[in-house]
Order: C-alpha cells, then sequence, then structure tokens
C-alpha cells in the first residue's frame, strides 16, 4: 500500500528546511531579492503539502484511488520545480519554468478537490448501507 500521507509529509517536511533555511540566508545577508521564493517554498511546499498528507491521513480511502498517485506526481513535481522557476523569473526575466510549474500546480490542486468530492459519493454509499435508526 503506498502511503501517501507520508509522502506529501515527507516532501512537506523537506520543503520547510529548505524555506527556513533561505530564509535564514535572506536575513544572513540582508538580500530579500527572493522573497518570493521562500514565500511560495513555504506555502506550496511545506503548508499545502501537509494539509494533503493529513488529508490522506485522515481519509485513508483517497490513498487507495488511482488519483492519489497523480496527485503526489503533479503536487511533488510542481513543490519542486516552482521554487527554481520563480527564482529564474526574479533574478533573470525567464518564466517558462514558473509557468509550467504553475500548471503542475493546478492540475494537483483539481485533483484534490476531486478526491475530496470523491468523498462525498462515498459517503453516501456508506450512509445507504447503514441507515440511521
Amino acid at each position: 500500500m503506498n502511503r501517501f500521507d507520508l509522502q506529501f509529509l515527507v516532501l512537506a517536511a523537506l520543503s520547510l528546511i529548505v524555506g527556513v533555511s533561505l530564509g535564514i540566508f535572506m536575513a544572513a545577508s540582508h538580500d530579500h531579492q527572493l522573497m518570493p521564493v521562500h514565500a511560495h517554498i513555504n506555502l506550496v511546499g511545506w503548508a499545502s503539502l501537509a494539509l494533503f498528507g493529513l488529508v490522506y491521513r485522515a481519509y485513508p480511502e483517497l490513498g487507495q484511488r488511482r488519483l492519489a498517485k497523480l496527485h503526489i506526481l503533479l503536487a511533488g513535481s510542481a513543490a519542486v520545480l516552482l521554487p527554481p522557476g520563480i527564482a529564474m523569473a526574479v533574478l533573470y526575466q525567464s518564466e517558462p519554468l514558473a509557468i509550467t510549474a504553475s500548471f503542475l500546480w493546478l492540475g494537483a490542486c483539481i485533483v484534490f478537490l476531486i478526491q475530496l468530492l470523491s468523498l462525498f459519493s462515498a459517503s453516501e454509499t456508506n450512509s445507504a448501507a447503514f441507515p440511521a435508526e
């Protein structure tokens, strides 16, 4: 069984370390030019990936669906590619990687929504099987 909850949480923790390290580097160097990179590492990488992991932990049936693998691939790829893409946009006015990663992230968010919506149909199926007294 794939532990998508743990995969998301490990990626989140790695993002946290990278985000904190970049924050310390910027503070020490007094160069805050990469602040958007730092913010996206923390938001997309740490916060969002951790929330995805906690949702997969709370609803283990989501990890049994085929979409879970697509979700981790899209979200993980986007979380890894978006920070360097933003850095390239900020430092070199080169945006293709940031744009590509943004669309990967959008895809991951759409898959997450589909995963969440699947819980409604699952709860309706369970309530029909176990009627309330």
